[in-house]
């Protein structure tokens, strides 16, 4: 087996467990995402409806990446123009979090259990990140960004929550606080679309796993 052959068979196996991760991970999240959704309706809340929407639509764009593994300049471009989208209702939570929805104190336990959600997520896709710096995989690059995607608004919903949660800061400073990293989480979800539509342009259209496994099969045999 040449260099070419192990390289292909390394992309291989850490497509797979990509995969294997993001397929046991859209159940948990697109629970998440349902809890969001129920609670902000529960408490007429558009924030967290908002953020239920956020999570359920990234779930579902991570599903058909992981489902279109044939069609990747698709999955990339796909992936980058939902992200942008994705920014729009990001921008209009900001607003309403200076404006008007300030958010609700959550009890000790609750707010636990959120940051070991977003940090979780942050974790998981740093090593995503380690993981496919040197792939050229569309999928990997893809899921990686969807990762922090999903990481960063993470953690803009702890923050928020957190500082109305406990007392220390005036509601001037909790606006500040909240408009400066939602602010930031949405140019950061922009420039993560953007990234991927830049790199669909240079994505060379990969075989199968299967069509390139047959393929050095013939290439030993001849």
């Amino acid at each position: 087996m040449n260099k070419n052959d192990n390289q292909t068979m390394k992309e291989r196996n850490a497509n797979d467990r990509s995969l294997k991760i993001a397929i046991s991970s859209l159940t948990f999240n697109i629970a998440f995402a349902i809890y969001h959704i129920v609670l902000g309706l529960i408490t007429i809340s558009w924030w967290l409806l908002t953020l239920g929407s956020y999570y359920l639509i990234l779930s579902l764009v991570r599903f058909v990446v992981v489902h279109a593994k044939a069609q990747e300049r698709f999955i990339t471009k796909f992936t980058g123009w939902m992200l942008i989208a994705l920014s729009l209702p990001l921008v209009g939570t900001v607003i309403l979090s200076v404006v008007k929805d300030r958010g609700y104190a959550l009890h000790i336990i609750v707010m636990i259990v959120m940051a070991a959600y977003a940090f979780t997520k942050i974790t998981l896709a740093t090593i995503k990140l380690i993981k496919s710096r040197r792939s050229n995989s569309a999928m990997l690059i893809t899921l990686r960004n969807i990762s922090f995607a999903d990481a960063f608004v993470s953690i803009f919903a702890l923050q928020r929550s957190m500082l109305v949660s406990f007392e220390g800061m005036s509601e001037t400073e909790i606006i500040i606080m909240n408009a400066a990293l939602g602010s930031a989480v949405c140019v950061i979800v922009v420039l993560l679309g953007i990234h991927l539509l830049k790199s669909e342009k240079s994505i060379r259209p990969n075989q199968s796993s299967h069509t390139r496994l047959k393929s050095a099969n013939n290439h030993h045999s001849s």
